[in-house]
């Protein structure tokens, strides 16, 4: 079975979907007259909410919605993700990283622009905006199998496996064993229940209690992270430049690779293997922020696009940045067999001996659960799309029972099936995405128009 996954993983991410993420990205970017960078201040603004409106339709505010992204994307990926790419492929792993956000800006900005411009109405009458409605809404009932193929992906890539399986990973390594429990099946399944019990009692509250959460869960772990990376930093800081020009010298050398090679030989296995974290990490182009974005209340299109393409920048540019540096200027990475969150675990203990790893834990634990409350509200809304919104409660149940399967199971094997099924979750997205990119671009030459008159 796990040979199997990672087959199917491999196979997922071949050449065709990384010249569809990144060649998809880069012709979003052209053809918007590179506006993410242009208009970055705007966003901010916007983020602040100097333009919102209680009286537009939608669900939550510009600031919420982002956050609710975010408190998928800012999760693991941040922490687990960027030490499985550093592990296999080195300082150069971080720079295509780079790459993939930097490309997944103008992808966001597209996706959540479009998730406001077609958001259709489910079963029940509400409003509704994510991939499967701007394909159906932007596209016609003749492209409904793409619209179905994200949402059957999309039930099963919102399952929150790889966070859980490193939250228990992290309990495990940095609380129970280091004090003598004995950990196995019995220790993982009780983690299991007690995270089960955490999560029913948010996500059965629908968006405005997961929104909720997130808002006030996002803003301080991201400010905990940052402030205990650059502890680690200021202590090492005689290395920190060196490692930094490593990320970009590393690029082009795949020095360090251990993975196996790809079609452009072990430099292309390190690209692919920067895209493949990078995607995993920041979600640009999968589809699932955009489910998020299309709740916020706005009848701008243009400007929660604007709001979304922050969410690569936070999450990408800066929170994998911090765990890449504190992992690499440590030279943990070098000296020890760990993966994932382990890694980042050593490097915490290397410069904060006896408190690194609980302060570590901490972010971890809000990192990991604030993600259990936003994925399930993704995987309710491709249940709904599917089967009728007044059935799209028993995902929830699916998504309580994965929890405990995660607990339980191979970290390679979480990560691989994710992988595969994003992989899966990006085609029906990036396809229509560049489909409709004309109309998108004809939106922003309106809103730039109307915002000359505010």
């Amino acid at each position: 079975m796990q040979q199997l996954i990672k087959t199917f993983s491999d196979y997922a991410w071949g050449l065709p979907l990384v010249i569809l993420l990144i060649g998809g990205g880069l012709y979003l970017l052209v053809v918007s007259k590179f506006l993410p960078f242009r208009f970055f201040g705007h966003a901010i603004q916007v983020l602040k909410g100097t333009y919102d409106d209680p009286n537009h339709s939608g669900e939550i505010s510009h600031f919420k919605a982002l956050t609710t992204a975010l408190s998928s994307t800012i999760g693991l990926g941040n922490i687990a993700g960027v030490a499985v790419a550093i592990s296999v492929g080195g300082p150069g792993a971080m720079f295509w990283m780079w790459v993939s956000a930097i490309v997944g800006m103008s992808t966001k900005f597209f996706t959540s622009t479009l998730a406001i411009m077609y958001r259709g109405k489910d079963s029940a009458g509400e409003l509704q905006g994510g991939p499967m409605y701007f394909i159906m809404e932007g596209l016609g009932k003749s492209w409904r199998p793409l619209a179905i193929m994200f949402s059957v992906f999309g039930m099963i890539g919102a399952l929150p496996v790889v966070n859980v399986n490193q939250l228990t990973q992290a309990i495990n390594d940095i609380v129970l064993i280091p004090n003598g429990v004995e950990v196995g099946l019995k220790s993982n399944l009780i983690l299991a229940f007690i995270l089960v019990a955490l999560t029913s009692m948010i996500i059965f509250g629908g968006l405005k209690s997961i929104s909720n959460a997130a808002s006030k869960m996002v803003p301080f772990m991201v400010l905990l992270y940052f402030v205990l990376v650059l502890f680690i930093l200021i202590s090492n800081y005689e290395v920190v430049p060196k490692y930094f020009m490593m990320i970009f010298t590393d690029a082009f050398s795949a020095e360090y690779y251990e993975g196996e090679a790809f079609m452009g030989g072990v430099l292309g296995a390190l690209i692919l293997l920067g895209i493949r974290r990078g995607a995993f990490s920041n979600e640009a182009g999968i589809g699932t922020a955009p489910m998020a974005h299309g709740a916020a209340k706005t009848d701008e299109p243009v400007r929660e696009g604007l709001v979304a393409m922050l969410g690569p920048a936070i999450d990408t540019l800066v929170v994998c940045t911090l765990t890449a540096l504190a992992i690499l200027v440590t030279g943990v990475w070098e000296t020890t067999l760990d993966n994932g969150v382990s890694l980042t675990a050593s490097a915490f203990s290397h410069t904060m001996p006896i408190y690194g790893k609980y302060l570590l834990m901490v972010c971890v634990a809000i990192f990991s659960i604030s993600s259990l409350f936003s994925y399930s509200y993704y995987g309710t809304k491709c249940l709904s799309f599917l089967i009728g919104a007044d059935k799209k409660h028993y995902y929830n149940y699916i998504y309580l029972l994965s929890i405990i399967l995660a607990a339980t199971t191979p970290f390679s094997v979480m990560l691989n099936l994710i992988d595969g099924v994003f992989a899966l979750m990006a085609i029906p997205t990036m396809l229509a995405t560049i489909i409709m990119a004309p109309r998108v671009v004809k939106e922003i030459k309106g809103y730039l128009l109307r915002l000359k008159h505010y």
